[in-house]
């Protein structure tokens, strides 16, 4: 966990590595309409939660003892919102990483909240 996962593609608006137990990040910009990614990896027994407001998406990854697990979640946003913050609450036992991104909006791509 000692370095936050990768994105595919895009420019990162928020990111944490070797992390324990919960945190809250401000998602630097703000909340602009096209892809929002987030990528978290984690390790230790526990069932860690991500939630991005004010947007609503909320998602757990179920984390196990000596085996890194991990996920990516992406929405497409057809709006813009002036704040947005990603929290993250796990167990003091779970180590995690996260980054979260962000590609420009695109003509026809994917599904919109």
């Amino acid at each position: 966990m000692a370095k936050a996962p990768d994105l595919p593609d895009g420019e990162i608006v928020a990111q944490a590595a070797n992390v324990s137990g919960d945190r809250e990040m401000e998602i630097r910009g703000g909340i602009e309409p096209g892809e929002l990614s987030v990528v978290v990896k984690c390790q230790g027994r526990g069932v860690l939660t991500v939630s991005v407001e004010p947007v609503g998406l909320s998602f757990p990854l179920t984390c196990v003892d000596g085996e890194v697990t991990s996920i990516l979640n992406q929405l497409v946003l057809q709006r813009s919102r002036e704040r947005g913050t990603v929290t993250v609450t796990a167990p003091s036992r779970v180590r995690w990483a996260l980054t979260v991104g962000r590609q420009p909006k695109r003509a026809g791509r994917g599904r919109t909240a």
